[in-house]
């Protein structure tokens, strides 16, 4: 069965790094070529027009609205287009395309309706102890709000069913989407699962990257997320 696959990139002002990160993402997947969707978050940058000219369909934000409005923009696309498996890569380069295969792996084989790439159970690369501290925090705090225990519920590398993309509500705008993802698993049931991915750490992976600052104000969003 061939599946129509969307790969969705969520980037703000990633004009540096985000050309290379097409072309590994295309060479990694020319078997079943798939559509690559940069969701351009108001950039300010050259972001737009780098994604473009490297092959790939650009859905763009006037303004920057955030991590999770970048994403609920982007599997709308996918659920707009009839996309049969969307996944989801950072566009700072932290992430290997050649996992993305794993990753779609147990959609593919019907054992999972949402997958998650863990950088925790994975020996290919190290997360940073701040970085682990607060992923760390982050699981718990998605546990306990939403009921579903994960070991990294903010990776960003993901796999979505067609179901998980008809399905999915996600009303956060910031980065407390990571979170708000497993509490639409919980409610609608769908079917979780995790592979290790390879994490890739750079100067500017950490520089965009969620910092354990925001920790504190991504706690207080969610809580009145689930107030509504």
């Amino acid at each position: 069965m061939r599946y129509r696959v969307m790969i969705i990139i969520p980037a703000f002002n990633e004009a540096q790094i985000l050309p290379q990160v097409i072309k590994s993402t295309r060479q990694q997947t020319l078997l079943w070529r798939p559509q690559i969707v940069v969701v351009n978050d108001g950039s300010g940058d050259a972001t737009d027009e780098v994604a473009r000219q490297a092959g790939a369909t650009v859905v763009t934000h006037r303004l920057n609205r955030g991590l999770g409005a970048a994403l609920g923009t982007g599997l709308a696309y996918a659920k707009q287009v009839g996309a049969d498996i969307a996944v989801t890569l950072d566009a700072d380069g932290q992430h290997d395309p050649a996992d993305i295969r794993k990753v779609m792996a147990p959609i593919i084989k019907r054992q999972a309706d949402v997958v998650i790439g863990t950088r925790l159970n994975s020996n290919r690369g190290r997360m940073p102890l701040d970085r682990l501290t607060v992923n760390w925090l982050s699981n718990l705090v998605t546990w306990l709000l939403f009921g579903v225990w994960t070991s990294d519920s903010q990776s960003g590398f993901r796999a979505f069913s067609k179901q998980a993309i008809q399905s999915l509500r996600l009303k956060t705008e910031r980065m407390e989407v990571s979170s708000e993802i497993f509490g639409e698993i919980h409610r609608h049931r769908l079917r979780l699962a995790e592979v290790p991915i390879r994490v890739i750490y750079t100067d500017y992976s950490r520089r965009k990257g969620q910092s354990s600052l925001n920790a504190g104000q991504i706690f207080f969003k969610l809580m009145l997320r689930l107030a509504r």
